[in-house]
């Protein structure tokens, strides 16, 4: 084998292994050192627009000829935002920095010369042979050696990938390996699936492939102790290889805050532009007049003090682009995540798992979704499989009676099995040979590994849930699955026990969809069983089953209809000399180094043909609690939800009416199942026009292009009414073809529910990215098993439940928890503030920054555009980083314009996120008229006011001080109290916040403008006494009040029209609803609340359950690739039970009860007098 700069090591060989320069074992997550921190931080600070923009302000204010403003004001700032970045940057590191140790200084045992001893990872090198002991982690990416175990096994534990067994084929003794062994394998990769070598021992060579090898990152469990071969280390391992891969998402409104900042770089140089012409016409008409007292510099003219004038404006107004603006919005997301983290409400007590927010930079998108996709397997249902009805021999079982099934005879019986037909039992014990023909199979042919850790008590390690249910079911009818080994299956057949001989494995996969197993009895007797997807089993089955397969399909869709998923069996006897020339034939398949899995697959096919049907098993996936309720709710919030299985039609439909995203009400629901592309066109076609007779051929589309990048976005059609579809994988891969995907997108989007049966990961993917490509719409991906990680990391948002599959999809999510129903709780109540916080928080902002720089601008043409400021340069210094910073951040962190029962009982009041009503571009432009109007009021006020007035004791108050004095207090008083316009939700930080700002302000202002300020620091604080001889003048204060009167008229006025002239907009409508309900305080009203809190709820709606003809088995097609090879060479696979003590009593409780959330009706409330 030939490898592109392939790896070559020995065992035991440091000098020969030294000479390619391999990296060590030590791992380096951390981003910087001591020395490295300082510039690299700021270098990486410097790289945003904002950071850097102050800098060259910053050189700016140096140059003489055009600062018109000290240095700190810019300094002060730039600093302390900095150095709060760096703080949070180093405390970062250093954790990294311990956690590198932590793990590099880990102890392993090493084998050196025969002798085992003791090292830090750190000083582990490629080639050296590692001792591994029970749980303990992977030291290395390691080529196993050997294990503890009587058949050399190894079992492991990875966080990555989830129930991953590996065990070597390689049995030699250590003592010839460390002696001789010599690798040669592919160059370090982030492949975590695939390893390709070669392994020469004694002048012989083995292949090796990835299940040969142990990754660093998991754990050894239930073995004693093995030992390993390092490969790669360190930087080289795949889990350090796939680190840092992940995708990097912004939300909407990330991109939304770029183009405004670069459109108020814009306007800022429109602004400077105006002013330095004005200074250009002033200085030609009027700067003569003051050459006398005001001499030019040799050579200045007017042209150059305007060129000079608009530099100085652009450090003046440099507010309009607000410094602080990114770090208050990771403090908001920040803050926004531990709301989500701290939510009892969607902690789950069962298990243990509260809710997480992996990714702290997209809490307001959660108030946007309007497409959801969802696996259903686990997460819309909790893949705990119950084995619930059978059809043998033609003949159905299952649910004829209320009365359990007794299980006592049999003494190996899982006592948690519930079975509701007596009638199987007893043909059992009669000895039926085709029932227990039928049991038999379902305990031989699968990949299930038992554990018996006591004499009776056994415990099943299952691939999938699906799996397991089917063994216990056989092990409760008395054919019971007692141990295995590579070549043998024992069994309990009925109390004796019986033996027998696995001599193939013809393993599952997505393409077969099929199982099968070769056993001989012990009397000799070859037999194939096999196991899978009822449509592929009938095109194998010999005509002799024809009957019984119409009788059989007959019951496969009445367990269909009942939302099961199915499967049907078959055997074959077979004839001993075929089976070894197949057998020949199949090892030469098997061996083979080019399309082994093609060959194999013929190989196969060969054998599976002229198959006798014994029936079909149906086993039952219940619905999570809540899930009705949830989709229900998600639906009247207008997020359309679609579902993309793995199982067939009839079980995603039928599961679709449980969870009520298919109703009676549709006018309609449509099925794409076509077999040719034209076909699938058409029918998209024909169900586009039944819902939109108006609509052409060619998509509605609307380009765009900005930042050089086109799009192309299909708008929404309008639709009378509400619509389902419902397609097939096969039909899904010809709508998915380039020429046909927007008439998909078209018609799927004009549906409220999508359902996507037998779908691929791959095909996951491409359906979500289609719907991210083309619509305006924010998307969220949910599911919990490794196949969703796909569309997971596609979609704007991805949600990772924490199931029965593992921990895959938690891993790639950036939101977490362990039940389907907190998803409403997580958009409807957390993504719906957070969206609602942003929004508030960037309207006020831009508003208090605008309307403060607009000042500046007015003033402009009063002092002869000479960039003079208008306030006081403390006062520049500290708006933005003490007298107005924490009453915005209190703002955003806690403001509900209602309440979470509220936001359940409107789930309507979602959509305005959906349609970013809260903060657009017309938004922005609504905030700059208002900071125009609002920076006139504050500017002109206090001058006229300020005009030729004197004190009360008859001397001049006129001056420039005392009118920046006034128009500063105005502009802090004015923006603070439309802040608490703003805030609907008052609490007590909130109100500290506010009122804590404004005495700072009103104490540092008397503190700087004070004589012992100023004879200490004469220059930089000129303003002395300006403070105490203009504030306590009432016209002064009077002014104040008549300006912030002005400013929020406007506000007010708006607000008050608004609601007596649309007061049917649900928003109003729900605000005072809630406001009036708070402020009646009678016992009448009390007493009527209680009574309504004690109405019983009304019982759920039951839909009738659909039954289609079309018959495929869901376990087939959502099961994941067997482990068929790992049985038959004794690879097994185990998954610990991990076990964590809860954080609360499971009794007495809120958070205890595990039914759905629902939320009583408050209309009596709102009717009460």
């Amino acid at each position: 084998v030939k490898f592109c700069k392939e790896r070559h090591l020995r065992a035991n060989d440091r000098e020969f292994n030294l000479s390619f320069k391999y990296a060590n074992n030590a791992i380096k997550t951390s981003k910087y050192n001591v020395f490295t921190f300082l510039p690299l931080n700021l270098f990486e600070q410097f790289q945003r627009l904002a950071n850097a923009y102050f800098v060259f302000l910053l050189i700016l204010q140096l140059i003489p000829q055009i600062s018109s403003l000290s240095w700190f004001t810019t300094v002060v700032p730039l600093l302390l935002v900095l150095s709060m970045t760096l703080a949070k940057d180093l405390s970062d590191d250093i954790t990294r920095h311990k956690n590198d140790k932590q793990v590099n200084n880990r102890k392993v045992e090493l084998l050196i010369n025969g002798e085992l001893k003791s090292e830090k990872w750190m000083n582990v090198q490629v080639g050296d042979i590692v001792k591994l002991e029970n749980n303990e982690f992977v030291t290395a990416d390691l080529l196993l050696l050997s294990s503890s175990e009587p058949l050399n096994l190894i079992y492991i534990e990875t966080a990555e990938l989830d129930g991953l067994v590996t065990e070597t084929l390689i049995k030699y003794t250590i003592s010839i390996l460390y002696i001789s062994g010599e690798v040669r394998c592919e160059p370090p990769n982030n492949r975590l699936d695939k390893f390709t070598g070669t392994l020469t021992v004694g002048g012989e060579t083995f292949s090796l492939d990835n299940e040969r090898i142990l990754l660093r990152g998991c754990t050894l469990r239930n073995s004693d102790w093995c030992f390993g071969l390092v490969v790669f280390g360190g930087p080289d391992t795949k889990l350090m290889q796939n680190s840092g891969k992940s995708i990097f998402k912004r939300t909407s409104i990330d991109h939304l805050m770029n183009f405004l900042v670069m459109f108020i770089f814009g306007f800022l140089a429109f602004m400077c532009t105006i002013l330095s012409i004005g200074n250009g016409i002033w200085e030609y008409q009027e700067g003569n007049s003051f050459i006398s007292f005001l001499p030019r510099a040799d050579g200045a003219n007017a042209s150059l003090s305007a060129f000079l004038t608009f530099w100085s404006y652009v450090i003046i107004l440099n507010t309009v682009v607000p410094i602080s603006l990114y770090v208050s919005v990771e403090i908001l997301r920040l803050g926004n995540s531990y709301f989500i983290d701290w939510d009892r409400k969607m902690y789950h007590v069962k298990s243990d798992t509260p809710a997480q927010a992996r990714t702290t930079t997209l809490n307001e998108e959660l108030g946007q979704i309007k497409y959801i996709f969802s696996d259903k397997t686990g997460t819309l249902t909790q893949n705990i499989m119950t084995f619930n009805r059978c059809s043998i021999n033609g003949k159905s079982y299952g649910k004829s009676s209320k009365k359990k099934v007794d299980f006592s005879w049999n003494s190996l019986a899982d006592p948690k099995f519930c079975f509701h037909d007596h009638k199987l039992v007893e043909v059992v014990k009669s000895g039926s040979p085709e029932v227990q023909a039928f049991f038999r199979l379902l305990a031989l042919c699968h990949t299930v590994m038992p554990e018996e850790k006591t004499e009776g008590e056994l415990f099943y390690q299952a691939q999938s849930p699906d799996e397991g249910a089917l063994v216990t079911a056989a092990r409760n009818f008395g054919f019971v699955f007692r141990s295995r080994t590579p070549e043998t299956i024992s069994l309990v057949e009925m109390g004796v026990p019986t033996t027998y001989e696995l001599l193939a494995v013809l393993d599952f996969n997505n393409v077969r969809k099929r199982m099968s197993v070769i056993v001989r009895n012990p009397e000799g007797k070859l037999t194939l069983y096999c196991k899978g997807a009822d449509t592929i089993i009938f095109e194998r089955l010999h005509p002799l089953s024809s009957k019984l397969m119409e009788v059989t399909t007959e019951h496969l869709n009445e367990y269909a209809g009942e939302g099961l998923r199915t499967l049907a069996l078959a055997y074959k006897d077979l004839d001993e000399d075929k089976f070894e020339e197949w057998k020949k034939r199949h090892h030469e398949a098997s061996t083979s180094l080019e399309d082994r899995e093609a060959k194999l697959d013929a190989i196969y096919e060969e054998i599976e043909k002229d198959l006798l049907l014994l029936g079909a098993s149906a086993v039952e996936d219940k619905l999570q609690d809540g899930v009705p309720q949830t989709i229900e709710q998600l639906a009247k919030a207008d997020i359309k939800i679609w579902v993309l299985t793995g199982d067939k039609q009839e079980t995603a439909e039928n599961i679709g009416y449980s969870c009520n995203m298919l109703r009676e009400e549709m006018k309609e629901i449509f099925i794409v199942a076509s077999n040719t592309a034209e076909e699938v066109r058409e029918e998209l076609v024909n169900a586009r026009k039944k819902m939109s007779p108006e609509s052409g051929d060619e998509p509605p589309i609307e380009k765009s292009r900005f930042l050089g990048k086109k799009s192309q976005v299909v708008e929404d059609e309008k639709v009378d009414g509400e619509y389902g579809l419902v397609i097939n994988g096969h039909s899904l891969a010809f709508a998915l073809q380039k020429d046909m995907q927007l008439e998909l997108l078209r018609t799927a989007c004009m549906c409220q529910t999508v359902i996507c049966c037998r779908v691929t990961p791959l095909q996951k993917a491409q359906v979500v990215e289609l719907v991210k490509k083309h619509k305006k719409a924010v998307t969220l991906a949910i599911g919990d098993g490794a196949n969703d990680v796909s569309m997971i990391k596609t979609a704007h948002i991805g949600v990772g439940i924490s199931g029965q599959e593992g921990m895959q999809a938690v891993l790639s999510s950036d939101f977490s928890f362990a039940q389907f129903r907190y998803l409403q709780r997580l958009l409807l109540v957390h993504g719906r503030w957070s969206y609602l916080r942003m929004c508030k928080f960037l309207r006020y902002f831009f508003y208090k920054n605008f309307t403060f720089t607009f000042v500046h601008f007015w003033y402009g043409f009063f002092c002869g555009f000479s960039a003079q400021t208008v306030y006081d340069e403390w006062f520049i210094t500290l708006y933005n980083l003490v007298y107005t910073a924490l009453p915005v951040i209190g703002l955003s962190l806690f403001d509900q314009d209602v309440n979470d029962r509220w936001s359940f009982q409107y789930p309507q009041l979602y959509a305005p996120g959906q349609l970013n009503q809260y903060f657009s571009k017309m938004a922005f432009a609504r905030i700059l008229l208002h900071s125009c109007y609002s920076s006139l009021i504050l500017f002109f006020v206090p001058w006229a006011a300020m005009c030729d007035t004197v004190r009360d004791d008859g001397k001049d108050i006129a001056d420039y001080q005392s009118f920046a004095l006034l128009a500063q207090t105005c502009l802090l008083i004015a923006v603070s109290v439309q802040l608490g316009l703003d805030t609907y939700y008052w609490t007590a930080v909130n109100q500290f916040f506010l009122w804590g700002s404004l005495s700072v302000y009103f104490a540092v202002t008397f503190t700087m403008y004070s004589n012992g300020m100023y004879l200490i620091f004469t220059s930089s604080f000129p303003f002395i006494g300006t403070a105490r001889n203009s504030l306590n003048q009432p016209n002064m204060w009077l002014t104040i009040f008549l300006t912030t009167i002005l400013c929020i008229l406007p506000v007010v006025a708006k607000r008050f029209l608004f609601i007596q002239l649309k007061p049917s907009e649900l928003w109003d409508a729900v605000a005072r609803l809630q406001h009036s309900i708070t402020l009646r305080h009678n016992v009448k009203v009390r007493h009527k609340v209680r009574q309504a809190k004690a109405v019983p709820l009304p019982p759920p709606r039951k839909f009738p359950q659909r039954r289609i003809s079309t018959r495929r088995s869901g376990y087939a097609f959502s099961h994941a690739r067997g482990y068929g090879d790992l049985v038959t060479s004794g690879r097994f696979l185990r998954i610990p039970v991990k076990t964590r003590p809860a954080l609360f009593p499971h009794t007495d409780t809120p958070v205890a009860d595990s039914t759905p959330q629902t939320y009583r009706t408050i209309f009596e409330e709102a009717q009460s007098p």
